[in-house]
């Protein structure tokens, strides 16, 4: 189990680098990729609890959430949010089932907005200046995060972090995690050479590494109210793709958006 676990990390980190290094439309390609099944894996555990999304539009608006990053129209957003609340409430006036129509909507929706416009942040802060660079602090910063939460929380897990959320989570371990995203950004940030003093990197490591760990929480909160274990199976030793990019989630536009004020760029 572990050397699955870590040759399909190696065969992530290398398709990943190369994404990132070729940049688009490579690096976009692997994104649509990536929401699209992780959106599927999303729905699936909100079956668990006889939710019925609308997979199909569900994954449509996922895979245009993360393409829309690259649009040169400055409406595009918010016409696509508004398609994406208006079609999937009409495609349920004409389904034959009717029960939880609105919760059923919530989730499609919910489950768009929570993969696809959350992973379009990558493709926002890969074609920045310097993009390359960030893309590749961002990603280490919040995979290392997760590495160094496991072995930490492995060796000298005491406290529990959320017990209520994810038992096997503790405070050693988050606090390793931070450190370990902390370390990844000084040297990345050094070795591309990015606008940011060592303060500034240890600073930069930190907010990743408080949201990777948010991140992570959020995804285990949903699998434990929906009864699920893993999102899916498609990553031997790993699970779902979903539980692998949980962290990623809610990072990308913090991290984004933290670029553009260091930077001021946009």
């Amino acid at each position: 189990m572990v050397l699955k676990r870590i040759i399909t990390g190696i065969c992530m980190g290398i398709i990943v680098g190369i994404a990132i290094w070729l940049g688009n439309p490579l690096f976009l390609l692997v994104a649509c990729i990536a929401a699209a099944l992780a959106v599927f894996e999303f729905y699936r555990i909100a079956r668990h609890e006889n939710v019925q999304p609308l997979v199909y539009p569900g994954i449509f608006f996922t895979v245009l959430l993360v393409l829309q990053s690259i649009s040169p129209f400055p409406q595009t957003l918010p016409v696509l949010f508004v398609l994406l609340v208006v079609l999937p409430l009409v495609w349920v006036l004409f389904k034959h089932d009717k029960d939880s129509t609105f919760i059923n909507v919530a989730w499609t929706i919910l489950g768009a907005l929570y993969t696809g416009w959350m992973i379009s942040f990558y493709v926002n802060i890969r074609e920045l200046r310097d993009g390359m660079g960030w893309t590749f602090l961002v990603l280490t910063c919040t995979a290392m995060c997760d590495v160094f939460a496991y072995a930490v929380g492995s060796w000298l897990g005491k406290h529990p972090l959320a017990s209520s959320v994810s038992p096997g989570k503790t405070v050693e371990g988050a606090i390793g995690g931070i450190a370990g995203s902390m370390l990844f950004a000084v040297l990345l940030g050094t070795f591309f050479k990015l606008p940011l003093n060592h303060v500034g990197m240890i600073l930069a490591g930190i907010v990743i590494g408080v949201f990777a760990e948010i991140g992570d929480l959020v995804e285990s909160l949903l699998k434990r109210n929906m009864k699920a274990k893993d999102s899916g199976t498609i990553l031997p030793g790993h699970g779902g793709l979903l539980d692998r990019i949980d962290s990623h989630l809610l990072v990308s536009p913090v991290a984004y958006f933290l670029i553009l004020l260091i930077t001021k760029q946009g």
